[in-house]
């Protein structure tokens, strides 16, 4: 059986980045992240994580340009 919100945490391992990583760009507590996990979220906010995740990503490969 899957977690909930496998296809978040995918994206974060895949990605290379941590949970608490993910929270702190959201701007809440790792906690509340992995409390936010345990239930399938509804869709817009598993869509603003996901683009948050794309906005890290583009984040790290500017960081790496420079």
């Amino acid at each position: 059986m899957m977690k909930p919100n496998q296809d978040v945490r995918n994206a974060v391992k895949e990605n290379g980045f941590r949970l608490w990583e993910l929270a702190e760009a959201l701007g809440i507590y790792d906690g509340n992240l992995s409390r936010k996990l345990r239930r399938e979220l509804p869709t817009d906010q598993k869509e603003h994580i996901l683009r948050t995740i794309d906005r890290m990503v583009e984040q790290r490969q500017t960081q790496e340009e420079k």
